[in-house]
């Protein structure tokens, strides 16, 4: 049903990217079985280069579903999920979230715009957003935020980027470390430096902040990066290849020190940490980041992101 389903949408591509596309899907994850439309696409406009790295993509997102949520239910004992669907003239969006005593909230959200609603916005031919955040009841995994986004615009330029890092809570030193120097080989891997992306993830976008509240702005590790560096990075096959095996090295590598720590010991002092940074995460929400201030709905945020409890 599913390749049926994708055969009939390229239909109108031309034979010759079949086998291509095919072949970029052929690891599509259980996770579709749930909705065989979330993860798929006509590729309306885009020519036969986009429309590869779109598939692609649109795989990686479904590997990437089917990660972070089996590893959740299987820590949590069950498959406890919401998911919550919002269609406007701007954009279509998808939240999701999975409950449960060791994982008390894992959120992620997928959405596809349509229009822009910001300056900082512009017009696509074909957008994908895909993120994660993540609250275990341990305080000694902090909290990760993961941000995919791929974009083709009508000049047939194009754009590929996101947010990688952890905000540490009372994440140990030596944890910290074991992410950082997972992420440190896949800067090495593509030549890439990681100082601009790292420094990004800890200041924020000057513009971005100018129109927002600095403030209020999240307080991460600075271990991961912001791939929304200016200039962007294009969509090449190196830059695909890396922006992607960065998003699941900090993902696998976050994901497995949750299930490492779900049953060490914590003190009160430890607890009062994840507090404040629980605080500080509901703060940047409401009052710093420009998508969940002025782009995306209150109702579809609030369920993927937000923490399961905040403390005032």
């Amino acid at each position: 049903m599913f390749f049926s389903g994708w055969l009939n949408r390229i239909t109108a591509i031309g034979a010759g990217i079949v086998v291509a596309i095919l072949l970029a899907i052929t690891s599509t994850s259980a996770a579709l079985a749930e909705d065989d439309a979330l993860f798929t696409s006509d590729f309306a406009g885009l020519n036969e280069e986009q429309t590869i790295f779109a598939a692609r993509a649109l795989d990686f997102f479904s590997q990437m579903e089917s990660m972070y949520f089996g590893r959740i239910d299987k820590m949590n004992g069950g498959n406890e999920h919401e998911t919550r669907v919002m269609s406007t003239e701007y954009a279509d969006h998808n939240a999701k979230a999975a409950r449960g005593p060791v994982i008390q909230k894992g959120g992620r959200a997928y959405n596809i715009t349509k229009k822009p609603t910001r300056d900082f916005q512009k017009q696509t031919v074909w957008s994908r957003f895909y993120s994660v955040d993540m609250h275990a009841k341990t305080p000694l995994v902090g909290m990760i935020h993961a941000a995919f986004v791929i974009q083709f615009y009508p000049d047939g330029g194009s754009s590929i980027g996101g947010f990688l890092d952890v905000l540490p809570g009372a994440t140990p030193e030596e944890d910290l470390l074991y992410m950082k120097e997972a992420m440190d080989a896949v800067y090495e891997k593509y030549e890439v430096d990681p100082k601009p992306h790292r420094e990004l993830s800890c200041k924020g976008d000057d513009e971005a902040a100018a129109a927002t509240n600095r403030r209020y702005r999240r307080k991460v590790a600075c271990i991961g990066g912001s791939f929304y560096v200016q200039p962007m990075l294009t969509v090449t096959d190196g830059n695909f290849n890396f922006v992607t095996e960065a998003y699941e090295t900090l993902l696998d590598s976050y994901l497995t020190l949750a299930e490492k720590r779900a049953g060490d010991p914590f003190t009160d002092e430890d607890i009062a940490v994840q507090d404040a940074m629980r605080l500080n995460w509901f703060e940047d929400r409401l009052f710093s980041d420009p998508f969940t201030t002025e782009v995306v709905p209150y109702e579809i945020w609030s369920l993927h992101s937000l923490p399961p409890h905040v403390k005032f």
